[in-house]
């Protein structure tokens, strides 16, 4: 079982674009996959559930959320986490969900409280290893293979606890000036979470719950939300996209190799994946709530698309479809 984040504290880089496809794809190769919905805008939910769908989950099941699936630590309930059934997102029978909680945010001051040790007694100790232990019941309960988490778009406790569990993590980008930016915060961030957490390993290990003992290591990026013109990015697109590449190989990737952070020495083999702007199948994609390579035609018929505007879709799709075939794949190679 391997377990994965997605992480960018800047927001509009399609985080949960690229968990849903790329635990879609991993499905697609024979994988089992559980996705974690840990963003309290609860994005990843709404889009594999729709609305309603999500909205008549909470109130038929609210106890089968998140934050209710933690309750029992976080209110020092005297009952273990367990995992209840999961979501089986629609027409797929290997791809599941932890849904989200619009009130996950809750916790984040008990966390925070808990990451001072020295006021790590009692029930707070079993904070910082309660999330680690939920999934792994999940994972355990669904025989899963690959974990994908989907973080919100800050530096919150309950992110860095998220992050803290997995075994790798991906930074996904889009193509504008913040995306380097972020990566330029992201090189001093991640490694201070990493040193806290070997602290944390040592000191909460007789808790109820402890904490993941590996470090984890980065696998590659994506860079997305880009325009195509003729065939590739546009000048001022690329310009963007060869920036991002440098500020990660040149700062971000050596910070994380200092922290232990890499699984590689060699940067050549980390992946930066280059996802294209979805453009008009955007709309397809969040209406039926499938991933753009699953997009049939009737569905594009529907839509009122026919001749050459289908075709031209019908090929957009099947670009979409080898890209995160092969972003799948890369995972596969370096998530072992």
């Amino acid at each position: 079982m391997k377990r994965i984040s997605l992480f960018n504290h800047k927001g509009g880089v399609s985080k949960t674009t690229s968990v849903y496809h790329l635990g879609w794809m991993l499905t697609k190769l024979g994988k089992k996959v559980l996705l974690v919905d840990g963003d309290s805008q609860c994005n990843l939910s709404i889009l594999t559930m729709g609305e309603d769908g999500f909205e008549a989950h909470l109130e038929a099941t609210p106890e089968n959320t998140i934050k209710e699936l933690l309750k029992p630590a976080f209110k020092g309930q005297p009952k273990p986490l367990e995992a209840l059934e999961a979501i089986q997102v629609k027409d797929n029978e290997k791809l599941f969900l932890i849904p989200g909680s619009f009130d996950l945010t809750e916790y984040d001051v008990a966390l925070g409280m808990s990451f001072g040790f020295s006021e790590a007694i009692g029930t707070l100790a079993n904070l910082p290893g309660s999330f680690n232990y939920l999934i792994r019941k999940y994972e355990e309960k669904y025989s899963i293979d690959y974990t994908i988490i989907d973080l919100n778009p800050s530096l919150s406790a309950i992110n860095q606890t998220l992050f803290l569990t997995s075994d790798y993590f991906i930074v996904p980008t889009s193509c504008d000036y913040f995306s380097k930016l972020a990566i330029k915060s992201l090189k001093k961030i991640l490694p201070s979470w990493e040193n806290w957490a070997k602290k944390a390993r040592q000191i909460l290990h007789d808790s109820s719950y402890p904490m993941k003992n590996e470090t984890p290591k980065y696998i590659g990026a994506i860079i997305q939300r880009y325009n195509i013109r003729l065939g590739k990015a546009t000048q001022a697109n690329q310009e963007i996209i060869d920036d991002i590449r440098h500020e990660i190989a040149n700062n971000f990737f050596p910070n994380l190799y200092d922290a232990g952070m890499i699984i590689e020495q060699d940067d050549q083999k980390l992946f930066d994946i280059q996802v294209p702007d979805f453009n008009t199948l955007n709309a397809l994609y969040h209406q039926h709530g499938y991933p753009v390579f699953e997009i049939n035609e009737q569905m594009m018929r529907d839509a009122g698309w026919f001749g050459a505007t289908l075709t031209t879709n019908e090929e957009k799709i099947e670009l979409f479809r080898a890209t995160y075939e092969d972003l799948a794949n890369r995972v596969i190679e370096h998530a072992i």
